[in-house]
């Protein structure tokens, strides 16, 4: 497939080009994104721990699944790919809301996103991708909350910011 590409956008999510991921991450422009958060019948939470061969935030913990729009996709079309890609399944998502946030990291690269966040709802056990997933757990959302104050080094940066941006919103959603 070559080089993925983001969607650079503005302030107002419309699109006005192509990047390549790396380039914009290193350039820090702001550029479409989504994040997932997949819920089961008792009000858990179900995080993953990124894989310990990604380029950035190795093993660190974070939502259910998260990445970039391609061109002409839309943003669920994007989390039940992703979805499956990483965890292996897919259940319906709700988009809730979006929001632009900065996240710059050590490596030099930053995360200027203008974030769709959605919810779904899931029973089972997902078969993991082992090159994007370490591991998952189910989480209540108020232990996530707790835990991410007590260990915040845990977390991916991105998750911190978007749990705390989305906690009140998601949680009607349990």
């Amino acid at each position: 497939m070559g080089l993925e590409q983001v969607i650079l956008v503005d302030e107002q999510d419309n699109p006005i080009g192509l990047m390549e991921k790396i380039e914009a991450h290193e350039k820090a422009l702001l550029h479409r994104a989504f994040s997932v958060f997949v819920f089961n019948s008792k009000g858990e939470l179900m995080l993953q721990q990124r894989a310990a061969e990604k380029y950035h935030s190795p093993l660190l913990w974070t939502n259910t699944c998260c990445s970039h729009q391609r061109d002409g996709e839309t943003s669920l079309e994007a989390g039940k790919r992703r979805l499956q890609e990483e965890m292996g399944f897919v259940c319906e998502l709700e988009e809730v809301f979006w929001f632009i946030y900065k996240a710059p990291f050590d490596n030099g690269l930053t995360e200027h996103e203008l974030d769709h966040v959605m919810v779904g709802k899931f029973e089972g056990e997902p078969k993991i991708n082992k090159e994007e997933v370490e591991a998952y757990k189910w989480m209540p959302l108020e232990d996530v909350k707790n835990d991410i104050e007590k260990q915040p080094e845990i977390y991916t940066e991105w998750f911190k910011i978007i749990f705390k941006e989305s906690y009140e919103k998601i949680s009607k959603f349990i």
